[in-house]
């Protein structure tokens, strides 16, 4: 009988430990080259998202270091590590379920673009089926909604601004990236707006600090309720504007975004 106790407590204590054990681990935090709302300068993470990570951790009294990686890497990492946030992350349908969520960071709308010269017209999703590769960042957003809807004429790239490269050198003729990053990547890509046309707007998106699943509640509680009071006394709005001068907010509430 006593045998049967004790070795009916080795699950408990198995779990006990497991659980003390993930808690125990330290925050990560991740993020990639995505300006102007995250990116590296003289090889330090700054931008939009970024500066308001870094408020929320000055409010709550943390110091943790943002490691800038591809963002498949981090994307893996978020997914499988405990502990461990990615910013800044779209919210989809598709991962609703595999992160907690505090934001929104910003509101976004992807489209597909091509160079000006090319005089490609779309006019629906089927359009762009017809005109080669499109680039697209590999486990982005759209990259994942593309797959879902049946595409299988992408090409992944590591990050957004090899994306715009290959559309400067003519190596696909479409590419697929949000507002908020465009003029940004295509300046760090030497070209000029004017030489980029929006051919088709595909989805709205709200963009968030995505944690693992395995990240404690009470953390995300408290980050929501910071970035919250940021929001409503002006803080946040101040990091935006300096970001993206004339862009609205996001809406103040998290939730289910224009996308979901």
């Amino acid at each position: 009988m006593l045998f049967t106790c004790v070795r009916g407590l080795f699950p408990l204590l198995f779990v006990s430990l497991l659980c003390v054990s993930l808690q125990a681990q330290p925050l990560r935090l991740y993020t990639e080259e995505y300006p102007p709302i995250n990116f590296s300068k003289n090889g330090e993470p700054t931008g939009l998202a970024t500066e308001v990570v870094q408020a929320i951790m000055q409010r709550t009294g943390q110091s943790v270091p943002i490691s800038v990686v591809p963002w498949a890497r981090g994307y893996q990492l978020a997914l499988t590590r405990a502990n461990t946030g990615l910013f800044v992350t779209m919210r989809t349908r598709e991962r609703e379920q595999l992160f907690k969520w505090v934001g929104p960071i910003t509101r976004n709308v992807t489209s597909f673009y091509a160079l000006r010269r090319s005089f490609l017209s779309i006019k629906s999703l089927d359009d762009a089926r017809e005109y080669g590769e499109i680039a697209v960042p590999r486990d982005w957003y759209s990259h994942q909604r593309l797959l879902a809807e049946g595409f299988s004429n992408l090409a992944p790239v590591t990050g957004p601004a090899q994306m715009v490269s290959m559309l400067k050198r003519g190596r696909v003729k479409l590419m697929v990236l949000d507002n908020l990053s465009l003029n940004a990547l295509l300046a760090q890509g030497d070209i000029q707006a004017d030489e980029v046309q929006l051919l088709f707007n595909y989805m709205h998106s709200d963009s968030y600090i995505a944690f693992s699943q395995q990240t404690d509640d009470a953390l995300i509680s408290r980050w929501q309720r910071e970035l919250d009071t940021m929001k409503i006394d002006g803080s946040f709005a101040a990091i935006h504007q300096k970001w993206l001068p004339g862009v609205p907010l996001p809406p103040l509430a998290p939730g289910p975004g224009p996308e979901l």
